[in-house]
């Protein structure tokens, strides 16, 4: 089995490659100085995507052999920047310190984007319980009122989106956070590194205050202020055009390093049917059709 070869297609800013030398008993050690030696991207910055919609390996055990990774010989990998140090100044006068709006990491799980509005709403609270909660606080609010929360609003029936919700597997997106600026009485904008572009929920709801979240269309994680030693501010009043535009600043450094998942552009797979489709759209389309939902990106 040891010189059994373990083929990785990798797919980075730079181009794909075939990473060869590589056999089912090579470790992740292995495995990320291969991609270290075609992107440029040290070992420890490297955050790995695999499947569809793409989900973040653990790469915590870097003596783990290959062959236990929950991806076979020959699938594509996404390799990605982990860009935990991305910043943009914001000047408070010529003799004063600075603060400075940056990215606070979260857990690259599927339950980024709860974990990521709970540690801006509640004082930096990273309790991953708490995410659990906020699931099931959309439970409450969706299965409460099911003629607003229908079949063809949530694109599956009320009771199969609250089963679906409460999964920690399942990705929170617009619905969620519609629902949870209503419950905090507060904007929750979230910039997309791709696009650039800022989309602010509950923004005609009157509120003074709003929060800011940072996509990657795949990851979500909160944008906070430093303010020196271990302070912090999290919310915003929705006039103070400053800290938006340095949000849209970092957005746009982001897009430059091309800090984003394009979606779009995938070639994947059905792994039960083998039906070849294009991009996240023909994927939920397959999906909703077939009730297959299991794809990889080839």
């Amino acid at each position: 089995m040891s010189s059994t070869p373990f083929l990785v297609m990798i797919k980075a800013k730079n181009g794909r490659k075939k990473l060869e030398g590589l056999t089912m008993k090579s470790t992740i050690s292995h495995l990320l100085q291969k991609i270290s030696e075609f992107t440029e991207i040290p070992s420890k910055s490297q955050k790995l995507l695999h499947g569809y919609p793409p989900k973040p390996l653990d790469l915590s055990n870097e003596g783990q052999e290959l062959a236990s990774l929950p991806f076979k010989s020959g699938d594509m990998v996404i390799v990605e920047e982990d860009e935990t140090s991305n910043k943009t100044d914001i000047s408070q006068g010529s003799g004063e310190a600075k603060a400075t709006v940056t990215r606070r990491v979260v857990p690259s799980d599927n339950s980024c984007l709860f974990m990521s509005i709970a540690l801006l709403m509640e004082g930096g609270n990273t309790d991953s319980s708490r995410a659990q909660e906020l699931r099931n606080l959309i439970v409450n609010v969706v299965s409460s009122n099911p003629e607003l929360y229908n079949e063809v609003f949530l694109a599956k029936s009320n009771l199969e989106y609250c089963q679906w919700i409460k999964n920690p597997d399942s990705w929170g997106g617009a619905i969620e956070i519609s629902i949870l600026s209503e419950f905090y009485e507060t904007e929750i904008a979230v910039v997309d590194t791709q696009s650039v572009r800022i989309d602010k929920f509950g923004e005609n709801n009157g509120y003074n205050h709003r929060i800011y979240l940072i996509y990657d269309n795949v990851h979500y994680d909160p944008l906070i202020k430093e303010l020196g030693g271990d302070g912090m501010e999290t919310v915003f009043r929705v006039d103070d055009e400053e800290v938006q535009s340095q949000v849209l600043h970092l957005a746009t450094e982001a897009q430059k390093s091309r800090q984003y998942t394009d979606l779009s552009g995938f070639t994947l797979r059905c792994l039960v049917c083998n039906d070849g489709l294009r991009g996240q759209r023909q994927a939920q389309q397959h999906a909703m059709a077939t009730g297959h939902s299991n794809f990889a990106e080839y």
